[in-house]
This record gives C-alpha cells, structure tokens and sequence, in this order.
C-alpha cells in the first residue's frame, strides 16, 4: 500500500512548526543526556538584544517547578531527594546574586509547586500538600504540611503531578497517563474505549480544603495524555496547558507512517480548558503540517483521516517531542512590552529532525488569546551543537517562575542548575557562571 504521505512533506514539517529553522536530519540520532562534570561551564545562553542570564545555583539535583516569594526567596521542587529533602528553599542573603543560603524540607519527590493565598502548595507523586507561610513567606511548620489531597494515581512513568490554583481557590492538578496511545499490550491495537481517559486529564479540587480524595474532585478536562506545564491565564480567567504528544507511529503501521513521521509527529500542543472540555486523546493527534486534528492509526486513522470533530482544538503547536514541561504566563513589567501577558514555555527535550531544544519559547498573547507565532527566547541550555555534538547535553530547562522584580528564573532538572533572566536594555548573550560558595 502506497503511504498517504511522501517523505518530503514530513521532512519539512520542522519548518513549518518552527518558523523557518535550519536543516534537520530525522536518521540522526538525539544528543546523550547524562551528568557532567560539576564544575564544567554552564551553558552559554543565547538570549535577545537586552537580555541577560546569570546562573544563581547549582548542584541542586532534579529541579522541577520552582516559585519565587515575595521577599525573593526561590522554593524549588525536586523529582528525587536530595538529603533526604524533596523541597529547598534558597536564599541570597548578601544581595551578590548568587543563592548561598539553602534550607530543605519535605521528605517527598515530586514537581508541583506554587505560592498562593499565604501557602506554599507541593506535590508528590500522589498528592497535593500545603505549608502556612509567615510574614517573611517562610513555611511555619515545614514538617507539618497540611494534606490536600491524596490517593492520586502514580505509575512507573509520566507521574508528575503539577498544579495550578486560581483566584476561586480552585486547585487544578494533572494526572497523566501512562500509556502513550492507549494500545493492547504488545499491539498496534487501540482500546476502545480507552479507560485510561476516566483518570487522565486535568482534576479540579478546593485548595484550601484538607484529606480530599478522587471522589472528592472534578474530572475537569479529559483527553490529555500529560499536561506537565499548567498556569492560570489572568486575562482569559482561564486554565491553560502544554500536552506532551504521544509516540512512535511506524511500529505496527508502517503502511502509513515512516520512522521520519514518527520523528515529526505529533505536535506538542497547547490548550485553554474549560470544565467539560475534551482534547480527543488517544483517539485523536494533531498534525501541525495538515493543521487538522488526525483520527489515531489505532483507531482506524491512516495519517489522512481526520477525526475529533467535537474535541477542542489547541491554541498554539509546537514541533514533536520538544517536552513542554513548564507554563508561565508573564505579569511582570520589567520586560518589553511584547512579553507582558505573554506565556513562557520551557522545553525539556529535543525534535530531532530539527536538532533543537532543550530552550524556553515565548508565546505572544493579547487579550487573554495568543496573537502570533511562537518564537525561541532564550535557547543552548544543551551546550553543544545538538546537530554535531560532541559531547553530553548540559541542562534541560524544566520549571519557571517570575520573581518580584519581573525577572525570569528557569530550573534545570538535569544537574540542578537555576538561571535568573533579566532585562537590562544592552546585553544580547552571556555566558553564565556560578560563584562557589
């Protein structure tokens, strides 16, 4: 049977996606990713005319969601311990730009993490906890967390469970799955129905009631294989979401999908969610050549077919496999005006036909929508030449968070790297560095 699509068009898809980016070769495989050396250079920053980068951390292990106080104190989550503790909170206390107090608690890991109404809100990998801040936004009792919800579902992979809290008190937290397209097992055939859409998706619960439980919560949108960047829109009054894209096609439909569709599909994905709102997963892709949402080859797609008539379509797309695992919507002032009210993404992972990633996007948003196409903002967190490299990717950016002078920080989960974006009107790249206290 003849493929529904040829080679050539799949292998232009990362232009389209990516705005005019260079060649790519999807045959080439990704950068390795492992530990380096930790006095190794920290990534030189490519960044636009008037931004700077310095790095304010180190060392600090899987550094998922982070937050920042008020008072300029950064909380920041860990995916693993780290002594023992799964929460740090860092501290500058002598106003050099570089974090020298670091104070743990929390024996959990997780990624979740925000400040909100006096609370510091984290998640485990099952549930929501909170802390009860002082005047100085410290955590009062950090051994005594107040649980907020438990019982979340956990498997092996995609466990993270990241939240958002609106201005209702409505706590909103993802549950992904845990299989990619939601097949039989050791099959290219789809279940139908899929029972892992009654549990995946986003859940809403009250943030500031306690010991709450999946009975307790609202299935508030479904058909998301993993959100793990999430934010409330202040504009729209609205819950945004970055979806990480599913797998490989070509295993059991090769008669329709090449491995360099598998490569370039499907785009990662951004949607603004409503209660009741559907996305169409697994059933359903979209394709960010054709522009159209894609009935799934396990359920009777043939890359052609479109399906998904009732589902919500995303607001933005991005190229496959980039790993959106940050959403922050930019309220600050100290950027230009282009930034305000726009959302930062940060990428966790690579398109390899295009060679890029490990980057934080830039989405430009008016009147609570986006208004024009994604851009990269600040990008080389890898290091090396994701097309020849010559060595191990660097840092992976990972969460995000405005501080209290508008500043952007970034957090690497790779080698627990944590950068502080600012604007200063003259600097166009930097090469950032990290006193060794």
């Amino acid at each position: 049977m003849n493929k529904p699509f040829c080679g050539v068009t799949y292998l232009l898809i990362s232009l389209v996606a990516m705005n005019g980016f260079g060649e790519h070769n999807p045959g080439k495989p990704s950068a390795p990713i492992r530990n380096v050396n930790k006095n190794a250079p920290a990534a030189e920053l490519k960044l636009p005319a008037g931004f700077s980068a310095a790095v304010i951390a180190q060392d600090l292990g899987a550094a998922r969601h982070i937050t920042v106080s008020q008072t300029g104190d950064v909380y920041v989550k860990l995916a693993k311990l780290k002594d023992g503790k799964g929460i740090y909170r860092l501290r500058d206390t002598n106003n050099d730009g570089v974090m020298d107090e670091q104070v743990g608690f929390g024996d959990y890991p997780g990624t979740g993490i925000l400040i909100k109404n006096g609370y510091l809100y984290a998640s485990s990998n099952s549930s929501v906890y909170r802390y009860k801040l002082n005047e100085k936004q410290e955590v009062v009792n950090p051994d005594q967390p107040e649980t907020i919800v438990s019982g979340l579902r956990e498997k092996e992979r995609d466990k993270s469970k990241s939240i958002a809290i609106d201005n209702q008190n409505n706590l909103y937290v993802n549950v992904a799955s845990d299989n990619d397209a939601c097949r039989e097992p050791g099959t290219g055939k789809g279940l139908m129905p899929c029972a892992l859409r009654d549990t995946a998706g986003i859940w809403r619960f009250k943030a500031n009631a306690t010991n709450q439980t999946y009975s307790d919560g609202v299935h508030f949108a479904k058909g998301l294989k993993n959100v793990v960047g999430l934010d409330w829109n202040p504009k729209s009054n609205t819950l945004f979401v970055t979806q990480h894209g599913r797998g490989k096609f070509d295993d059991f439909y090769p008669q329709y999908y090449t491995p360099q569709h598998s490569a370039a599909l499907p785009a990662e994905t951004m949607y603004e969610l409503h209660q009741g709102d559907d996305a169409g997963w697994p059933y359903i892709y979209f394709d960010p050549v054709q522009k159209k949402k894609i009935l799934a080859p396990e359920y009777g797609g043939d890359g052609k077919k479109t399906g998904g008539e009732k589902n919500i379509s995303p607001l933005a797309a991005f190229p496959a496999h980039m790993g959106p695992n940050a959403l922050l919507f930019y309220t600050g002032t100290a950027f230009p005006e282009k930034y305000r009210n726009g959302a930062f993404i940060a990428f966790h992972g690579q398109n390899q036909p295009l060679n890029k990633g490990y980057l934080v996007g830039f989405v430009p948003f008016k009147n609570g929508k986006p208004s024009g196409p994604w851009e990269i903002f600040a990008d080389n967190f890898a290091g090396i030449d994701l097309a020849k490299p010559t060595g191990p990717v660097q840092h992976r950016p990972c969460g995000l968070a405005q501080g209290p002078d508008g500043s952007l920080y970034v957090s690497d989960d790779l080698n627990g790297t944590l950068y502080r974006i600012s604007y200063s009107g003259t600097a166009t790249k930097t090469t950032a560095s990290a006193k060794k206290k």
